[in-house]
């Protein structure tokens, strides 16, 4: 057993150094390809509100309808504090629902894959309710919770927790053969396997399901914001609209993608500094 052990340890080791070993840019190279790529990213920006500008302007679309970027702008600067106040009550639902997806999703997955009776009595229950409309579900959270932060959150995890737990399910069921065959054959414990083996090749699978369900997760509290909100961007937005103030509510979802588009980033930065080898070890682009 003691054998078995050490075999699996000077194996993953050795997968170990393979990665650390993949030739990486150097800092240089690295700052020169983040500065591309921002600049790119800013250039689509850029194309995307010269494009809005454009359009309302050429078509004379009435500002109640689809207000131009500058009428935009003016509504934030006129009540910039109590925009940004709204988005970080959003922010915190939307953190709060996803941290509490990622705990779920990762406990539900990880039976799934572990166990296959668990998968036959439960996939197809996840599956049907992630196709119930969370809308309808919104006025019940409502009834049970009552108004407040809970069901906002509660609707940011129902929202995003399935592709946590599809991708922990799918990552942790999809370790190279090779290796589970070897720790099957030195009779390495279930523990062991799952943490040096299972866990490792599984990580990037489940952040492919991480980034998926971030975004989501923030549409989660707008919904949830929609019909129990007295506050929040969702809450915003909804009184925006009905008092025709249009380009106050387009200030709130311009807040909204940014926030989301931050989130996602900030994901992306973890994956980058967890996994450094993933990155160098896809096909280049």
């Amino acid at each position: 057993m003691e054998e078995g052990r050490r075999r699996v340890d000077a194996v993953t080791a050795r997968e170990d150094t393979r990665r650390r070993d993949v030739v990486t840019p150097g800092q240089g190279g690295r700052r020169r390809d983040a500065v591309t790529a921002a600049g790119w990213s800013a250039l689509g920006v850029a194309a995307a509100i010269g494009g809005w500008a454009l359009a309302a302007a050429a078509f004379a679309i009435p500002e109640i309808i689809l207000p131009s970027p500058a009428a935009v702008v003016t509504a934030f600067l006129r009540l910039p504090g109590y925009l940004l106040e709204q988005a970080a009550i959003t922010l915190a639902e939307t953190a709060l629902g996803f941290a509490l997806s990622v705990v779920c999703g990762l406990a539900i997955g990880l039976v799934i894959a572990a166990w296959r009776v668990a998968e036959l009595m439960f996939a197809p229950l996840l599956v049907a309710f992630n196709a119930v409309p969370k809308v309808a579900l919104a006025p019940l959270l409502v009834v049970w919770m009552g108004f407040g932060q809970q069901p906002k959150v509660v609707m940011a995890l129902l929202v995003c927790f399935f592709p946590v737990v599809l991708s922990v399910a799918s990552g942790l069921t999809s370790t190279p053969p090779e290796l589970v065959e070897l720790a099957r054959s030195l009779d390495t414990p279930r523990g062991q396997t799952f943490v040096r083996i299972r866990l490792p090749a599984a990580l990037p699978q489940i952040f492919v399901g991480l980034k998926v369900a971030m975004p989501l997760a923030s549409v989660g509290a707008v919904i949830g914001e929609f019909s129990a909100g007295d506050a929040g961007l969702g809450f915003v937005i909804v009184q925006a609209g009905g008092s025709a103030d249009t380009a106050l509510a387009f200030a709130a979802i311009a807040l909204l993608g940014v926030m989301s588009m931050a989130l996602f980033y900030a994901l992306v930065l973890a994956e980058r500094l967890l996994l450094p080898w993933v990155r160098e070890t896809s096909a280049a682009r």
